[in-house]
């Protein structure tokens, strides 16, 4: 038996950040943001939402999808760039609170390719040891409370919210078949937010100015995304002895829809073959793949045996893919597709 998804879910903060309210805020336009980046909103988690609550309204959502218990949790892993706090681990906190008492418990931290780096773990941990039979695993942001909403280069891309899946035993071809994971330390300047434990300038004041700042070299990004992202697919599908024409579904993190679009140009994929939220929620760095396949599979848009590639990359530089085989039936969905077509977004329609 292999390991696989068996429920997803997500949850997004009600507070929604508008094109329109950014102009008021910097320097720039909803024109610009939407042509560049491909955002028209994002959500923003309340004062008394922490990351680890997003997470908890994530993972109970995939739970119920999967027609799972707390308690039958072996693992959880959770994927984040912005944690509650430096210690104890967010995944311990969602532990807790959640009820999953019988599971171990900790974090990963590969900032937007972070949610692949998590199922590639709970996989091979599934795999190796019969304890771990059921995982959780989660990718949950609040980039909106290190964000510095002066600087019109990092603010317009960001938003808040929480991904999860269920991972279990899948009979057959259906599952995760491979992965691959890579990083280019020289560039782990290229998206940053000091912490504690850096090396701090001497001058008290430099030190204020930098400590609590995110920075991000966009330029750097987008070289790195639009070669490792193609890239990474065709290693994964490679590995599995198919053909990229062979894939029934491309999964993205949702950083800029420019690169989605390069990046499957590239390869010969048709948009059609992809599905996004960049549009509604921004750039969720390690949410942003989780939220966006629950999404797709609530709208019925994948059928059980489909071939999908999942494809994460970002800070650290760091980079992440699998190839699935999906192994979810989703009740209605052939009647969805038969009645009605799917509904496009713009980006799709061009």
């Amino acid at each position: 038996m292999g390991v696989g998804i068996i429920g997803t879910g997500c949850f997004l903060p009600s507070r929604v950040l508008t094109n329109r309210e950014l102009e008021s805020m910097v320097d720039t336009t909803d024109d610009w943001i939407f042509q560049k980046v491909g955002v028209r909103e994002r959500r923003i988690a309340a004062p008394h939402e922490a990351t680890s609550d997003l997470a908890i309204f994530a993972a109970q959502d995939a739970l119920r999808n999967a027609s799972v218990t707390p308690e039958e949790i072996d693992l959880i892993i959770l994927a984040t760039s912005s944690p509650d706090m430096i210690q104890p681990a967010t995944a311990a906190i969602v532990q807790g609170k959640l009820g999953a008492l019988n599971s171990a418990a900790f974090d990963v931290s590969a900032v937007c390719a972070g949610f692949v780096y998590a199922v590639t773990v709970a996989e091979a941990m599934m795999k190796s040891n019969p304890l771990y039979a059921k995982a959780l695993v989660i990718g949950a942001e609040t980039y909106s409370r290190i964000l510095d909403w002066t600087d019109r280069t990092t603010c317009v891309y960001f938003g808040d919210g929480a991904g999860a899946v269920v991972l279990g035993r899948l009979q057959g071809s259906l599952g995760i078949h491979t992965s691959y994971l890579k990083n280019d330390g020289r560039g782990a300047g290229a998206i940053r937010y000091l912490g504690g434990g850096s090396r701090h300038p001497t001058s008290s004041e430099t030190l204020a100015k930098n400590l609590h700042r995110f920075e991000m070299n966009g330029r750097a990004v987008w070289d790195f995304a639009t070669t490792a992202c193609p890239a990474s697919i065709r290693q994964v599908v490679s590995d599995a002895g198919l053909k990229v024409s062979d894939v029934d579904w491309v999964i993205t993190h949702q950083a800029n829809i420019n690169i989605i679009k390069a990046s499957l140009e590239e390869l010969g994929i048709p948009f059609s073959k992809t599905y996004t939220t960049i549009e509604k929620y921004a750039n969720t760095a390690g949410a942003s793949i989780p939220i966006t396949l629950a999404e797709a599979h609530k709208k019925g848009l994948f059928k059980k045996g489909d071939k999908i590639v999942l494809v994460g990359f970002g800070g650290g530089l760091s980079l992440g893919a699998m190839y699935l085989e999906w192994g979810i039936e989703h009740p209605g969905s052939q009647r969805l597709l038969k009645r009605q077509s799917v509904r496009l977004t713009s980006h799709q329609r061009n």
